[in-house]
Protein backbone atom coordinates (compact mmCIF):
# COMPACT_ATOMS: atom_id res chain seq x y z
CA UNK A 1 0.00 0.00 0.00
CA UNK A 2 1.10 3.41 -0.44
CA UNK A 3 2.05 4.80 2.82
CA UNK A 4 1.76 8.81 2.46
CA UNK A 5 1.31 9.59 6.01
CA UNK A 6 3.91 9.96 9.35
CA UNK A 7 3.60 7.42 11.69
CA UNK A 8 5.01 6.57 15.17
CA UNK A 9 4.78 4.14 17.76
CA UNK A 10 5.61 5.71 21.40
CA UNK A 11 6.27 3.98 24.24
CA UNK A 12 3.92 3.92 27.71
CA UNK A 13 5.60 2.72 30.87
CA UNK A 14 5.14 1.32 34.09
CA UNK A 15 6.30 3.04 37.77
CA UNK A 16 9.31 0.43 37.54
CA UNK A 17 10.50 2.27 33.58
CA UNK A 18 9.22 -0.99 32.37
CA UNK A 19 7.27 -1.14 28.80
CA UNK A 20 3.43 -2.07 28.73
CA UNK A 21 2.44 -0.48 25.75
CA UNK A 22 2.70 1.26 22.88
CA UNK A 23 0.81 4.51 20.94
CA UNK A 24 0.63 5.05 17.26
CA UNK A 25 0.84 8.69 16.65
CA UNK A 26 -0.17 9.99 12.62
CA UNK A 27 -0.23 12.84 10.53
CA UNK A 28 -1.34 13.11 7.06
CA UNK A 29 1.90 13.82 5.85
CA UNK A 30 0.73 15.81 1.99
CA UNK A 31 -1.88 18.06 4.67
CA UNK A 32 1.36 19.06 6.38
CA UNK A 33 3.58 19.33 3.54
CA UNK A 34 0.65 21.77 1.83
CA UNK A 35 -0.16 19.15 -1.12
CA UNK A 36 -3.58 17.83 0.25
CA UNK A 37 -7.23 19.23 -1.10
CA UNK A 38 -9.83 20.08 1.87
CA UNK A 39 -11.81 17.12 1.15
CA UNK A 40 -9.27 14.69 1.91
CA UNK A 41 -9.87 15.51 5.31
CA UNK A 42 -13.47 14.07 5.86
CA UNK A 43 -11.44 11.07 3.50
CA UNK A 44 -9.09 10.22 5.25
CA UNK A 45 -11.15 10.32 8.62
CA UNK A 46 -13.52 7.30 6.49
CA UNK A 47 -10.13 5.54 4.64
CA UNK A 48 -8.23 5.73 7.79
CA UNK A 49 -5.18 4.42 6.64
CA UNK A 50 -3.13 4.26 10.12
CA UNK A 51 -6.00 1.44 10.71
CA UNK A 52 -5.55 -0.04 7.15
CA UNK A 53 -1.76 -0.73 8.14
CA UNK A 54 -2.34 -2.03 11.35
CA UNK A 55 -4.69 -4.68 9.41
CA UNK A 56 -2.19 -5.40 7.05
CA UNK A 57 1.15 -5.72 9.19
CA UNK A 58 -0.49 -6.32 12.26
CA UNK A 59 0.38 -4.77 15.95
CA UNK A 60 3.58 -6.96 16.10
CA UNK A 61 5.76 -4.65 14.32
CA UNK A 62 4.83 -1.75 16.46
CA UNK A 63 4.46 -3.13 19.91
CA UNK A 64 6.17 -6.91 19.77
CA UNK A 65 3.68 -8.51 22.21
CA UNK A 66 2.77 -5.17 24.27
CA UNK A 67 -1.25 -3.86 24.02
CA UNK A 68 -0.75 -1.12 21.07
CA UNK A 69 -2.94 2.09 21.50
CA UNK A 70 -5.02 3.53 18.13
CA UNK A 71 -6.91 6.20 18.05
CA UNK A 72 -10.25 5.79 16.51
CA UNK A 73 -12.21 9.27 14.85
CA UNK A 74 -15.28 9.60 15.43
CA UNK A 75 -16.16 8.92 12.13
CA UNK A 76 -14.70 6.16 12.21
CA UNK A 77 -16.42 4.74 15.70
CA UNK A 78 -19.57 5.02 13.69
CA UNK A 79 -19.18 3.29 10.47
CA UNK A 80 -18.38 0.49 12.78
CA UNK A 81 -13.89 0.23 12.75
CA UNK A 82 -12.20 -1.44 13.89
CA UNK A 83 -14.66 -4.13 14.36
CA UNK A 84 -16.19 -3.95 10.62
CA UNK A 85 -12.81 -4.44 9.41
CA UNK A 86 -11.81 -7.54 10.76
CA UNK A 87 -8.99 -6.56 12.57
CA UNK A 88 -8.38 -9.23 16.02
CA UNK A 89 -8.66 -7.25 19.00
CA UNK A 90 -5.85 -8.99 20.69
CA UNK A 91 -3.25 -6.28 22.01
CA UNK A 92 -5.46 -3.86 20.00
CA UNK A 93 -6.34 -0.58 22.65
CA UNK A 94 -8.79 1.84 20.78
CA UNK A 95 -8.16 5.29 21.92
CA UNK A 96 -11.65 7.56 21.81
CA UNK A 97 -11.17 11.11 22.31
CA UNK A 98 -12.92 13.31 24.62
CA UNK A 99 -15.16 15.47 21.72
CA UNK A 100 -16.37 11.78 20.38
CA UNK A 101 -18.72 11.55 22.97
CA UNK A 102 -21.49 13.86 22.02
CA UNK A 103 -24.58 11.73 21.59
CA UNK A 104 -25.96 8.35 22.31
CA UNK A 105 -25.27 6.56 18.69
CA UNK A 106 -21.29 7.19 19.66
CA UNK A 107 -22.06 5.45 23.13
CA UNK A 108 -23.60 2.53 20.78
CA UNK A 109 -20.96 2.07 19.11
CA UNK A 110 -18.55 2.03 22.08
CA UNK A 111 -21.00 -0.75 23.29
CA UNK A 112 -20.43 -2.71 20.05
CA UNK A 113 -16.61 -2.88 20.48
CA UNK A 114 -16.52 -3.69 24.08
CA UNK A 115 -18.61 -6.86 23.23
CA UNK A 116 -16.41 -8.07 20.72
CA UNK A 117 -12.87 -7.89 22.78
CA UNK A 118 -11.74 -4.43 22.16
CA UNK A 119 -10.53 -2.85 24.68
CA UNK A 120 -11.25 1.38 25.21
CA UNK A 121 -9.21 4.15 26.39
CA UNK A 122 -10.95 7.65 26.86
CA UNK A 123 -8.27 10.52 26.22
CA UNK A 124 -9.07 13.53 28.07
CA UNK A 125 -12.72 13.75 30.59
CA UNK A 126 -15.46 15.83 28.73
CA UNK A 127 -18.19 17.28 30.60
CA UNK A 128 -21.25 15.51 29.31
CA UNK A 129 -19.93 12.20 30.63
CA UNK A 130 -19.86 11.20 34.59
CA UNK A 131 -17.11 9.02 35.71
CA UNK A 132 -19.21 6.08 36.66
CA UNK A 133 -20.13 5.66 33.03
CA UNK A 134 -16.73 6.40 31.36
CA UNK A 135 -15.91 3.05 33.82
CA UNK A 136 -18.33 1.07 32.63
CA UNK A 137 -17.27 1.76 28.68
CA UNK A 138 -13.25 2.18 29.24
CA UNK A 139 -10.28 0.79 30.45
CA UNK A 140 -7.88 3.07 30.76
CA UNK A 141 -8.10 6.92 30.99
CA UNK A 142 -5.58 9.30 29.28
CA UNK A 143 -4.54 12.19 30.41
CA UNK A 144 -2.14 14.71 29.49
CA UNK A 145 0.30 16.38 31.98
CA UNK A 146 0.68 19.81 29.42
CA UNK A 147 -3.08 20.13 29.42
CA UNK A 148 -5.10 23.51 31.54
CA UNK A 149 -6.80 21.65 34.50
CA UNK A 150 -4.42 18.55 35.06
CA UNK A 151 -3.90 18.21 38.47
CA UNK A 152 -7.94 18.50 39.27
CA UNK A 153 -8.47 16.15 36.63
CA UNK A 154 -5.85 13.95 38.39
CA UNK A 155 -8.20 14.45 41.64
CA UNK A 156 -11.48 14.26 40.22
CA UNK A 157 -10.70 10.40 38.67
CA UNK A 158 -8.93 8.87 42.05
CA UNK A 159 -11.95 7.06 43.38
CA UNK A 160 -11.77 5.35 40.18
CA UNK A 161 -8.39 4.09 39.56
CA UNK A 162 -9.82 0.54 40.78
CA UNK A 163 -11.74 0.32 37.76
CA UNK A 164 -9.91 1.94 35.23
CA UNK A 165 -6.14 2.68 34.75
CA UNK A 166 -4.79 5.89 34.11
CA UNK A 167 -2.14 6.84 31.75
CA UNK A 168 -0.28 10.12 31.81
CA UNK A 169 1.34 11.41 28.62
CA UNK A 170 3.58 14.47 27.77
CA UNK A 171 6.10 13.90 31.15
CA UNK A 172 8.96 16.27 30.34
CA UNK A 173 11.50 14.76 32.44
CA UNK A 174 12.39 12.02 34.92
CA UNK A 175 11.66 14.80 37.90
CA UNK A 176 7.98 14.29 36.83
CA UNK A 177 8.25 10.30 35.86
CA UNK A 178 9.35 9.95 39.56
CA UNK A 179 6.32 12.47 40.78
CA UNK A 180 3.64 10.45 38.35
CA UNK A 181 4.92 7.37 39.05
CA UNK A 182 3.34 6.66 42.27
CA UNK A 183 0.16 6.12 41.31
CA UNK A 184 -1.65 2.90 41.46
CA UNK A 185 -1.16 0.64 38.23
CA UNK A 186 0.02 4.39 36.03
CA UNK A 187 1.67 4.12 32.96
CA UNK A 188 3.39 7.29 31.82
CA UNK A 189 4.79 8.37 27.66
CA UNK A 190 7.43 10.90 27.32
CA UNK A 191 10.75 12.41 26.53
CA UNK A 192 12.02 11.51 30.27
CA UNK A 193 13.65 7.86 29.46
CA UNK A 194 16.00 9.22 26.43
CA UNK A 195 16.70 12.81 27.62
CA UNK A 196 20.71 13.66 26.90
CA UNK A 197 22.83 13.18 30.30
CA UNK A 198 24.47 16.79 31.05
CA UNK A 199 27.08 15.51 34.30
CA UNK A 200 28.42 11.83 34.33
CA UNK A 201 26.64 10.21 37.89
CA UNK A 202 28.33 6.67 37.97
CA UNK A 203 31.05 4.65 36.70
CA UNK A 204 31.37 3.02 34.03
CA UNK A 205 30.97 -1.19 35.26
CA UNK A 206 33.66 -3.57 34.52
CA UNK A 207 31.47 -5.49 32.13
CA UNK A 208 30.44 -2.49 30.02
CA UNK A 209 34.44 -1.36 29.88
CA UNK A 210 35.01 -5.21 28.02
CA UNK A 211 32.47 -4.71 25.65
CA UNK A 212 34.00 -0.69 24.79
CA UNK A 213 37.22 -2.19 24.23
CA UNK A 214 36.13 -4.57 21.99
CA UNK A 215 34.19 -1.53 20.40
CA UNK A 216 37.59 0.50 20.46
CA UNK A 217 38.97 -2.49 18.51
CA UNK A 218 36.60 -2.83 15.88
CA UNK A 219 36.37 0.11 15.08
CA UNK A 220 39.86 1.00 14.35
CA UNK A 221 40.60 1.10 10.52
CA UNK A 222 41.71 -2.03 9.30
CA UNK A 223 41.27 -4.15 12.49
CA UNK A 224 42.50 -7.59 13.39
CA UNK A 225 40.32 -10.43 12.81
CA UNK A 226 42.58 -12.89 14.67
CA UNK A 227 42.90 -10.21 17.65
CA UNK A 228 39.19 -9.61 17.36
CA UNK A 229 38.19 -13.26 17.79
CA UNK A 230 40.74 -13.57 20.91
CA UNK A 231 38.99 -10.85 22.27
CA UNK A 232 35.40 -12.36 21.10
CA UNK A 233 36.64 -15.73 22.89
CA UNK A 234 37.01 -14.40 25.90
CA UNK A 235 33.47 -13.65 26.62
CA UNK A 236 31.44 -16.51 26.60
CA UNK A 237 27.77 -14.16 26.00
CA UNK A 238 29.57 -12.93 22.74
CA UNK A 239 30.82 -16.01 21.42
CA UNK A 240 27.49 -17.63 21.43
CA UNK A 241 26.02 -14.68 20.12
CA UNK A 242 28.27 -14.62 17.58
CA UNK A 243 27.64 -18.62 16.67
CA UNK A 244 24.58 -18.10 16.64
CA UNK A 245 24.31 -15.02 14.45
CA UNK A 246 26.36 -17.06 11.73
CA UNK A 247 24.45 -20.29 11.99
CA UNK A 248 21.30 -18.25 11.74
CA UNK A 249 22.13 -16.44 8.34
CA UNK A 250 23.07 -19.24 6.95
CA UNK A 251 20.77 -22.16 7.23
CA UNK A 252 21.42 -24.29 4.46
CA UNK A 253 24.90 -24.07 4.95
CA UNK A 254 26.46 -27.78 5.55
CA UNK A 255 27.78 -28.25 9.17
CA UNK A 256 27.39 -25.79 11.86
CA UNK A 257 30.10 -23.30 12.48
CA UNK A 258 31.05 -23.77 16.53
CA UNK A 259 34.89 -21.39 15.94
CA UNK A 260 34.84 -18.02 16.65
CA UNK A 261 37.95 -18.05 14.72
CA UNK A 262 36.20 -19.79 11.60
CA UNK A 263 33.27 -17.39 12.41
CA UNK A 264 34.66 -14.06 11.62
CA UNK A 265 37.22 -15.82 9.03
CA UNK A 266 33.77 -16.36 7.07
CA UNK A 267 31.86 -13.02 7.82
CA UNK A 268 35.10 -10.72 7.35
CA UNK A 269 35.97 -7.26 8.78
CA UNK A 270 32.64 -5.34 7.57
CA UNK A 271 30.30 -8.07 9.20
CA UNK A 272 31.98 -8.47 11.99
CA UNK A 273 31.94 -4.80 12.85
CA UNK A 274 28.46 -4.64 12.19
CA UNK A 275 27.69 -7.40 14.36
CA UNK A 276 29.96 -6.79 17.16
CA UNK A 277 28.19 -3.18 16.81
CA UNK A 278 24.73 -4.23 17.07
CA UNK A 279 25.53 -6.74 19.80
CA UNK A 280 27.88 -5.02 21.94
CA UNK A 281 25.35 -2.28 22.31
CA UNK A 282 22.52 -4.00 23.23
CA UNK A 283 25.01 -5.78 26.29
CA UNK A 284 25.96 -2.52 27.13
CA UNK A 285 21.89 -1.25 27.46
CA UNK A 286 21.18 -4.24 30.11
CA UNK A 287 20.68 -1.67 33.17
CA UNK A 288 18.80 0.88 30.75
CA UNK A 289 14.97 0.70 30.24
CA UNK A 290 14.49 -1.71 27.90
CA UNK A 291 12.89 0.50 25.32
CA UNK A 292 16.70 2.84 25.54
CA UNK A 293 18.04 -0.64 23.74
CA UNK A 294 14.95 -0.75 20.88
CA UNK A 295 15.51 2.80 20.19
CA UNK A 296 18.74 2.60 19.40
CA UNK A 297 18.79 -0.60 17.32
CA UNK A 298 15.69 1.21 15.21
CA UNK A 299 17.64 4.78 15.13
CA UNK A 300 20.58 2.95 13.21
CA UNK A 301 18.31 1.00 11.17
CA UNK A 302 15.98 4.48 10.39
CA UNK A 303 19.71 6.31 9.35
CA UNK A 304 21.27 3.14 7.45
CA UNK A 305 18.12 3.09 5.24
CA UNK A 306 17.54 6.70 4.47
CA UNK A 307 20.86 7.40 3.59
CA UNK A 308 19.97 7.46 -0.40
CA UNK A 309 17.81 9.63 0.34
CA UNK A 310 19.64 12.36 1.70
CA UNK A 311 22.58 11.11 -1.56
CA UNK A 312 24.60 9.46 1.34
CA UNK A 313 24.44 5.84 -0.11
CA UNK A 314 28.27 5.98 0.75
CA UNK A 315 27.76 6.83 3.62
CA UNK A 316 25.40 4.23 4.96
CA UNK A 317 27.54 2.39 7.30
CA UNK A 318 28.46 5.91 9.11
CA UNK A 319 24.51 6.10 9.54
CA UNK A 320 23.75 3.08 11.15
CA UNK A 321 26.55 3.91 13.43
CA UNK A 322 25.76 7.30 14.45
CA UNK A 323 22.02 5.99 15.12
CA UNK A 324 23.22 3.11 17.09
CA UNK A 325 25.07 5.77 19.25
CA UNK A 326 22.25 8.50 19.77
CA UNK A 327 21.49 7.20 22.87
CA UNK A 328 25.44 6.66 24.49
CA UNK A 329 25.16 8.99 26.42
CA UNK A 330 22.09 7.81 27.97
CA UNK A 331 23.79 4.41 28.20
CA UNK A 332 27.16 5.41 29.66
CA UNK A 333 25.21 8.00 32.15
CA UNK A 334 27.96 10.47 31.31
CA UNK A 335 27.78 13.78 29.07
CA UNK A 336 28.28 12.86 24.92
CA UNK A 337 31.43 14.19 24.49
CA UNK A 338 32.66 12.13 27.30
CA UNK A 339 30.67 9.02 26.08
CA UNK A 340 31.84 9.27 22.50
CA UNK A 341 35.28 9.26 23.46
CA UNK A 342 35.10 5.75 25.18
CA UNK A 343 34.41 4.27 21.58
CA UNK A 344 36.57 5.00 18.30
CA UNK A 345 34.34 6.31 16.07
CA UNK A 346 34.81 9.09 12.95
CA UNK A 347 34.91 12.48 12.95
CA UNK A 348 31.94 13.05 11.24
CA UNK A 349 29.86 10.79 13.83
CA UNK A 350 31.44 12.60 16.50
CA UNK A 351 30.61 16.24 15.05
CA UNK A 352 26.88 14.75 14.29
CA UNK A 353 26.38 13.23 17.94
CA UNK A 354 28.26 16.44 19.96
CA UNK A 355 28.63 18.98 17.52
CA UNK A 356 24.78 19.03 15.87
CA UNK A 357 26.43 19.69 13.04
CA UNK A 358 26.99 18.26 9.48
CA UNK A 359 24.72 15.85 7.28
CA UNK A 360 24.84 12.52 9.66
CA UNK A 361 23.43 15.20 12.17
CA UNK A 362 20.57 16.37 9.37
CA UNK A 363 19.49 13.10 9.15
CA UNK A 364 19.28 12.28 13.13
CA UNK A 365 17.13 15.33 13.39
CA UNK A 366 14.89 14.05 11.05
CA UNK A 367 14.51 10.71 12.68
CA UNK A 368 14.52 12.32 16.00
CA UNK A 369 11.41 14.71 15.07
CA UNK A 370 9.49 11.89 13.45
CA UNK A 371 9.76 9.41 16.08
CA UNK A 372 8.77 11.87 19.12
CA UNK A 373 5.62 13.12 16.50
CA UNK A 374 7.18 16.62 15.94
CA UNK A 375 5.94 16.82 12.22
CA UNK A 376 6.03 20.06 12.04
CA UNK A 377 9.45 20.26 12.49
CA UNK A 378 9.67 16.66 10.39
CA UNK A 379 8.37 18.34 7.72
CA UNK A 380 10.53 21.03 7.61
CA UNK A 381 13.64 18.64 7.46
CA UNK A 382 11.79 16.88 4.68
CA UNK A 383 11.51 19.88 2.60
CA UNK A 384 15.03 21.28 2.95
CA UNK A 385 16.32 17.59 2.23
CA UNK A 386 13.77 16.59 -0.44
CA UNK A 387 12.73 14.02 1.08
CA UNK A 388 9.67 12.17 0.38
CA UNK A 389 6.63 11.22 2.77
CA UNK A 390 6.31 7.79 1.20
CA UNK A 391 10.49 6.66 1.13
CA UNK A 392 10.31 8.48 4.58
CA UNK A 393 7.37 6.76 6.85
CA UNK A 394 8.71 3.23 4.75
CA UNK A 395 11.96 3.56 5.92
CA UNK A 396 10.72 3.48 9.33
CA UNK A 397 8.46 0.68 8.88
CA UNK A 398 11.47 -1.12 7.53
CA UNK A 399 13.29 -0.35 10.36
CA UNK A 400 10.66 -2.04 12.45
CA UNK A 401 10.24 -5.11 10.65
CA UNK A 402 14.31 -5.24 11.26
CA UNK A 403 14.32 -4.63 14.68
CA UNK A 404 12.04 -7.39 15.06
CA UNK A 405 14.04 -10.19 13.25
CA UNK A 406 17.29 -9.19 14.44
CA UNK A 407 15.74 -10.41 17.99
CA UNK A 408 14.82 -13.48 16.86
CA UNK A 409 18.73 -13.97 14.65
CA UNK A 410 20.66 -12.76 17.50
CA UNK A 411 18.39 -13.24 20.47
CA UNK A 412 21.20 -11.82 22.79
CA UNK A 413 19.10 -11.71 26.05
CA UNK A 414 19.08 -15.79 25.45
CA UNK A 415 22.89 -15.10 24.92
CA UNK A 416 23.69 -13.40 27.93
CA UNK A 417 22.02 -16.03 30.02
CA UNK A 418 23.55 -19.01 28.19
CA UNK A 419 26.63 -17.13 28.62
CA UNK A 420 26.32 -16.90 32.21
CA UNK A 421 25.46 -19.99 32.47
CA UNK A 422 28.05 -21.42 30.90
CA UNK A 423 30.44 -19.63 33.06
CA UNK A 424 29.02 -21.17 36.51
CA UNK A 425 29.02 -24.44 34.94
CA UNK A 426 32.94 -23.67 34.05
Amino acid sequence: MSIRFFISAVPLFDAQMAVHAYRMMTHDGDKLLGAAEDFRMLGSELLAPALDLVKEIGVEPFAGGHDFFVEISKYQLLIGMPYNMKIPHENLVCVINKETLTDNAAYAKLGILKRNGYRLALEGLPDAISLDTAAKFFDFIMLSCREEGFTEDIKTIRPFIFKTKLVITDIPDMASFNRYAGARGVLLSGNFYSQPITKGVTDISPLKINSINLLKQINEEGFDLIDAANTIERDPALSISLLRFLNAMNPDRSGRIDSIRTAVAILGQNEVKKWATVAISVTICEDRPSEITRLSLIRAKFAENLAPAFDMAVKSGSLFIAGLFSLLDVILQRPMREAIEEVASEAEIRDALVNKKGRIHEVLALILDYERADWHDAALNMVRNGVDIEVLTSAFLDSLHWYRKLLDTIDIETDIRAGSDAEETD
